[in-house]
């Protein structure tokens, strides 16, 4: 009977947990079919912010912590507000207070420098993520993205810039995709030591998949070529060591 208590506490505890970590302002808004946004929350539903329980206070402000209409949306402004956190030119500071790494290399760019200048033409988080993060864009999606700019009807230079976009993101999709096929059969293999090795390689393999990334969101595509090349090679590499492991050798 203990036992079967205990075990009550624990499943009542989690659940209590996990209701705790839901979004009370998400939970309104659903509630409520005549809210504004309804494709905006179920978007957030959707992504990995709403799977991670990053509620929408972290990004609108309010108080998620009241089910009362006034107290829960004091001081938030809507995106038009120069000083609101998703006003258009502070997205990226207000996406950055997470995402760190993106946000360091986007300030790189030249789409920053025009952005602090107060160009309305360039890309920022939302532009390829979506208005809640909802979505890696496909290359073809970026490819149109850039063409806004960078097609031959465009403002901007280097027009052939957004075709070698997609060309650029299709290798580093397919990359990621053979990196990933190796991990079950690494996974697969039962000698510690052996296994220790692949695990590394696999590693080395994928820190230039970051790189990569990190040069996509800075839009330096030649650094993004070059890192992409190590990538390729490494993990080629380690289909080879996966497929025709060098004979161990023995002491006696």
């Amino acid at each position: 009977m203990m036992v079967a208590g205990l075990a009550l506490v624990c499943v009542f505890g989690v659940v209590a947990l996990a209701q705790a970590q839901q979004s009370r302002c998400a939970d309104c808004h659903f509630s409520r079919p005549d809210a504004p946004a309804q494709d905006h929350l179920s978007d957030w539903d959707s992504s990995a912010h709403g799977r991670n329980n990053v509620g929408c206070e972290r990004c609108h402000g309010g108080d998620a912590t009241t089910f009362e209409e006034l107290p829960a949306h004091r001081n938030i402004l809507h995106s038009t507000n120069p000083a609101s956190p998703v006003n258009r030119q502070n997205l990226p500071r207000t996406c950055g207070v997470c995402h760190a790494g993106p946000f360091t290399a986007f300030q790189e760019s030249q789409h920053f420098a025009l952005l602090g200048k107060g160009d309305t033409r360039v890309p920022v988080c939302t532009t390829c993520h979506g208005d809640v993060g909802f979505n890696r864009p496909s290359a073809k999606a970026l490819e149109t993205q850039c063409a806004r700019c960078h097609g031959p009807r465009g403002v901007a230079p280097r027009t052939e810039r957004a075709e070698a976009a997609r060309t650029i993101y299709e290798a580093l999709r397919e990359s990621r995709e053979l990196l990933k096929a190796t991990r079950p059969l690494i996974n697969r293999v039962s000698d510690k030591p052996r296994r220790a090795e692949l695990d590394e390689a696999y590693q080395q393999a994928e820190v230039p998949l970051i790189q990569a990334t990190q040069a996509g969101h800075r839009f330096v595509y030649d650094m993004l070529k070059e890192r992409l090349t190590v990538a390729r090679q490494r993990i080629e590499a380690l289909f080879a060591e996966i497929a025709n492991p060098e004979p161990r050798a023995t002491t006696r």
